[in-house]
This record gives structure tokens, sequence and C-alpha cells, in this order.
């Protein structure tokens, strides 16, 4: 019996063909003779994997393999990127260690201070540290690290401290520049004056990068678009803050996907070999590598383009809060507008406001008038006209000192119909989209799906014609055009282009928000049309929004001393309206929040929201261990979500549903690792179904 054991063990081969290869253990040679252990972070984004792990370093790999390189290991028998965190004399593995495939670069891109921001900000939003670290570091560009720079020449990082902007206006002002230039780490909720031109809250950032570099400390500026971008650095040129290029030992830099991988790369490379001292960027830049940080800024963070659409979601200003508690440096939020996050910071005492007096907003913003129903109700039906007669009228007087304004909060020509008969709105017959008409002579075709509708009949009454329901860009620059015949008309908008900037002379320029181009010398005038539907958005923020939409527009027009004035069109809801026509968002601000803590509404409260298919959902909440005080709302089907397919055995443990988990902020980091800890373990369960975790959304409604 034993014979046959042993025969049956063996793995039989036919005649002529070669063995079964016996597998090799892979052997790393001599290790390291100093700290042969190297902690590193793999780049893997499944939760139950996000730790360090360790590897062997071999000697021949010593030199190269230091904390904050690239490298590939090794990692479920794939080999997969990772970072060097640390190197350790001795392993915590009680087994022998794989070694290190290989150094992918010596160029040391993680520093000590990016990492420790980024694992802050993967636990504050329940994420892994490699999904941070993908938008922290860019992808690298080996002709770019094989550049050869000259050595650097010494420089001074103070720069003209006589750029002083609009800040001594402000009361604290002065004091903040003061303190920043000391070294010192305030934090301020700052509101910029309007400036006509609508380069003013650049020249004020640019004054404060020139107190952080007069202290000896570099400073990061991230706003929402590359526009911005463009306006504040020809600031900072002003200003004296040059640009860096090869061989300086200093200066400015901007971190910008549209620049190429190369350019960007080439920048990052700079800051994080402490050569260029200033990052000016956009949401990817909030974790540039700036050495001795001494000052952080973060314009318009009302602006949804701030939050970050991957995973794990975060926002600029709060990635920038965590580097500043972090680093001990500065905290500059600024905008027209403040968001009611904002709003909380100021409420608890966190951060200072930093406000213009009332005199120096009269004397710098536009004259505003709100026409609603109630005001047009002398001028009859006429009321009812998009554009009014006393609209009519300012715009004509403006075209007689310069360019006009006109702001319209959909792109397109007629963006949304409805049947011309009985008002249903008209689908699209292979997707079920709405249609839209894309011309004055073209048939209306699908916003979805793109198809034409020529044979179009209402399933309702039969009707073929259609009718307006909200007018584009495109169509109000041809209405326009026609009432006022011989005026060059501008559109600018992301579907048809965006200007830049309009000179001197008479024109109207009709753009959609946040496509305004700058005027020089600023606009006569700006008609704001539309203010029913810019507030009429469900979410929690559409006040505030509205508000800044109106705001960024009208911050373009000359004061009201030089003539300017601006007209917000339509029955707009009365809180924003009030707050635009009196230019206070602070007090707008202060209300939200008090109804919100009132409600329980974030951000007065904590909240993460989970989204997945019922089942996985409901696992996920069965599993979790949360504070005292949190409490689970849902989950509730999403509505507007597909519908599950209907051959399987229950469709309603499919259908996608929404759950938010609430709590005082007191417990958020508790609610947040509770969170965590239940994906992580429902991964290393491989549970089916996807659940998307969002730590303090922008929206739960």
């Amino acid at each position: 019996m034993s014979g046959v054991a042993e025969e049956a063990g063996v793995q039989l081969t036919l005649g002529g063909l070669p063995a079964p290869r016996r597998p090799r253990r892979r052997t790393p040679g001599e290790l390291a003779a100093v700290d042969p252990v190297a902690l590193v972070a793999v780049d893997r984004s499944q939760p139950h994997l996000d730790r360090p792990f360790e590897y062997a370093v071999p000697e021949a790999m010593s030199a190269a393999a230091r904390p904050g390189v690239r490298v590939r290991v090794r990692f479920s028998g794939q080999d997969v990127d990772g970072f060097v965190l640390e190197r350790r004399p001795e392993a915590q593995h009680d087994g022998e260690l794989v070694p290190l495939r290989r150094v992918v670069s010596p160029e040391v891109v993680l520093t000590p201070a990016v990492l420790a921001a980024a694992t802050a900000v993967a636990r504050r939003y329940a994420g892994t540290l490699a999904e941070v670290l993908r938008l922290a570091v860019p992808p690298r560009h080996a002709r770019v690290e094989q550049e050869e720079w000259p050595a650097p020449e010494p420089s001074a990082r103070a720069a003209d401290d006589t750029a002083t902007g609009s800040w001594p206006q402000l009361p604290g002002g002065t004091a903040f520049l003061r303190r920043v230039a000391t070294g010192e780490s305030p934090r301020a909720v700052w509101q910029a004056l309007p400036s006509g031109h609508g380069t003013g809250w650049a020249r004020d950032i640019a004054a404060a990068v020139v107190a952080a570099r007069a202290g000896g400390r570099g400073a990061l500026v991230v706003v929402p678009s590359g526009a911005d971008v463009e306006v504040l650095e020809r600031a900072l040129e002003a200003a004296g803050v040059a640009a860096w290029a090869p061989g300086a030992g200093s200066g400015r830099v901007r971190l910008l996907a549209d620049d190429g991988p190369a350019a960007r790369y080439r920048a990052f490379l700079a800051v994080s070999r402490g050569l260029a001292d200033v990052v000016v960027g956009t949401r990817a830049a909030a974790l540039a590598p700036v050495s001795d940080l001494g000052l952080v800024v973060c314009w318009d963070d009302a602006d949804g383009l701030h939050a970050e659409p991957r995973a794990p979601y975060p926002h600029a200003r709060e990635v920038l809060a965590v580097r500043a508690d972090l680093e001990g440096a500065a905290m500059l939020v600024g905008g027209y507008v403040r968001s009611v996050t904002s709003q909380r910071r100021l409420a608890e005492g966190s951060a200072r406001a930093l406000g213009p007096p009332r005199d120096a907003v009269r004397a710098a913003a536009p004259r505003v008038t709100a026409l609603t129903s109630v005001e047009l109700a002398r001028e009859g039906p006429a009321a009812a006209a998009r554009l009014p007669g006393a609209a009519w009228r300012a715009v004509k007087d403006g075209l007689a000192a310069g360019p006009v304004l006109v702001q319209v909060p959909r792109a397109g020509y007629v963006p949304a119909v409805a049947c011309g008969t009985c008002r249903a709105t008209p689908r699209c017959g292979h997707c079920s989209g709405p249609l839209e008409l894309a011309g004055p002579h073209a048939p209306p075709r699908c916003r979805w799906c793109g198809r034409l509708a020529t044979g179009w009949r209402c399933p309702e009454c039969s009707g073929t014609a259609l009718r307006s329901v909200r007018v584009g860009s495109g169509r109000t620059a041809e209405e326009l055009g026609r009432a006022f015949p011989g005026v060059t008309v501008r559109v600018s908008s992301a579907a048809t282009g965006v200007v830049a900037e309009v000179g001197e002379r008479p024109a109207l320029v009709v753009a959609t928000p946040g496509a305004e181009p700058r005027a020089a010398g600023g606009y006569a005038a700006a008609l704001l049309l539309d203010a029913a539907v810019v507030t009429a958005r469900p979410g929690l923020d559409a006040a505030v929004d509205a508000l800044r939409t109106w705001t960024a527009a009208a911050a373009l027009v000359r004061p009201a001393a030089a003539g300017g004035r601006v007209l917000l069109v339509g029955d707009g809801a009365p809180r924003p309206t009030q707050a635009l026509v009196r230019w206070d968002p602070g007090h707008l601000a202060e209300r939200e929040l008090a109804e919100r803590s009132e409600l329980a509404l974030p951000p007065a409260v904590h909240m993460i929201a989970l989204d997945g298919p019922r089942e996985a959902v409901e696992r996920l909440l069965g599993r979790l261990a949360l504070p005292a005080g949190s409490q689970v709302l849902g989950p509730l089907a999403v509505d507007g979500a597909p519908a599950p397919a209907q051959d399987v055995l229950d469709p309603e443990l499919l259908r996608p549903v929404r759950a938010l988990v609430r709590s005082p902020w007191s417990v958020a980091a508790e609610a947040t690792t509770a969170v965590a800890a239940a994906v992580a373990a429902r991964s290393a369960r491989r549970e089916p179904g996807s659940v998307r975790v969002v730590v303090e959304p922008l929206e739960v409604l």
C-alpha cells in the first residue's frame, strides 16, 4: 500500500515531453547592511489592504530605495507600483520577506509632510492611502526626470512688500498680513471686494503670498479653474513673484492637468526638490509638496469644482485645512460669497472673518436692482417678457458707455421644450431623454443620445408643435441681436468657447455662469436673466450657489459711482435676491447655518452618504458600530436611478438606494472610522455589490 501511495504522489508525464518545472524560489541575494527592511505603500485600493507592507531591500538597491521613491514590488502574484514609506533595521513579519523588484526612480516624490497629509485625508474621508496618493503624486515622466537643470542661483524669497491690495480697507486685513509675514498661522474667512475689472481678488491673494515669502515660507493657492490660474499668475508677476525656471532658486509654478504630463511633472519636481516656493493650481494642487509651507489659500470655496470627483472625494478646502493644521501654516478662505461651511468655522471660533465695511462695499460695488414681478407690475403685460422695458433701457444706456454683460443660466439654443398644446414634456422615442432645439431651424433632438426626433408627436394630445421652456445663450444672443441691430454680440460658454477678455468698445456679451469674460475697464451694465431658474435648483446650497453665480458676474461691472448697474431679472428666491441687492453674503450664510442647525442638516452636522444596491447597503449598515449620538437615515430608493433587471429573483435587493449616517461633529471622526472599518470588512469578505461612500457630500437631497 505504501508503494501505491508513493506512486500516486508522482505526476506522470508523456514520453518525449519535458518534465514539469519546479517552482523556483526567488532569492534576494545580499540584503542591505543598513535598514534592510522597507515599509511600502502598495498601489492597491481595496480597503482591507490599506496598510503598509514589509519588503526586503537588496544591497544593490539600498542607496536608491529611500523613503518617498517609487518602487515595483511583487504583490499577490503581480508586479505593482508602490512608494517606500520608511526603512527599518528589523521586520515585524516573522517569515521571510519578499525583496523589492526594482526602484522605478531614485527621485523622492512623496515627502513626509505630504504623506502625513494624505494619511489624514484618507482617514477623514473613509478612503485608502493609495487613493489619495494617486491624487497627490502625478504620473512619472522619465524624460523630465533626466533633464539637467542648472545649479540654482541664490535668490531672496522676499518680494515687493508694497503690494497690499485692498487689505488696508478691511478691518484686521493689515494685521493678517503682518502675522503671516512673521511666521504665525492665523485662519481667516475673507470676503473680497468687487473691482470692476475682475482681478482685484487676485491682487489681494498676491499680497498675502508676498507676505508669506517675506517671512521665508512658501505658499499654496488653489482656485476653481484654469482661467482663474491665469488671472492669479498675472497678479503674482505684478507683485514680484516671478515664474520659476530651471536654474532659479525660487519662484512660482502652476499645477494644471491641462498643461500636459511633461509640463505638470516638471513643475511638480521643481516643488518637490525645494526650488519653487509658490504653487498655483486647481484642486489637484492641494497636496503639492511645498517645503516650509506658510500659507494656504482657497479662493471661491463655494464653487463645486473644488470637490474631487474621484474617490475618496475630498474637498480642496478641507485638504488645505488639514495641511494648515499639520504644517502650522496660515489659512485664507476667500470669495465674493461665504459658504455655509466657512460660516460654521466662524461660528465655532476656528477662523476670523475678514470683511469690508459697508462704506467700502458701496464704493466698490455697482448699483444692483431686482426686477421682480412686483417691481414690474406697472408695466402691465410687458412685465412677463424675458427682457422687460426697464432691462431694455438699461442695456441701451449701458451700450452708450461700454460693453454690457448678459448672464444666462443655460447654454445652447432652447435646451428645454414642451408640447405647444398640452405643455407635456417631450421625450425621445429611443431612450426617453428630454428633447431640445439646437438652432432656429434645427429639428428637435435628444439631449441624452443625440438622435433627431423629426417625426415627434405628443403622446398626450397628438400635437406636433413645441414651445420653449428654457432659453439658452444661443437664442438669447439671437434675440438681443434683433433688439439692438448694429451692435456686436459675443457668446461665451463651454459649448461655443470661453472668451477670456473683451475690450472697452460697446458690445453685448452673452455668457453662461463661470464663462463671463473680463472687460477692460469693467462692464457698463449687466443683466442677470432667469433668476427663478437659478434659484429653483434642488439642493441645500441652492441659495448660496445662486448668489455666487450672480456676484461673480456683478463683480465685473464698474462701481456705482462710475455708472455701473446690475439688473436681476425674474422672480428669484427672496433671500439670495436681497443678499445681492444689499451685497451682504455674510448675512445669507448666517441665516442658512441657523436653519440647518435647527433641522440637523450639513454642515451643521456631519454626514456620510452610502449609495449602492439595497442588499449591499443594508449589510454594511448592519455591520456599523457607530458612536453615541449618531443616527442612520434610510436607506431609501434613489430617484431617477435605473431599475434592476426583472429576471433576478428579488429585484428590490438590487435597487439603488441611499443611506445617510448623521453625527454631531464631536464624534465625526469616530463615525467615519466605523464606516471605514465596515467597508474594509466587507471588502475582505468579497461581498457582492458596490457601495459608494462619500463623507461630507455636497448634496444630500
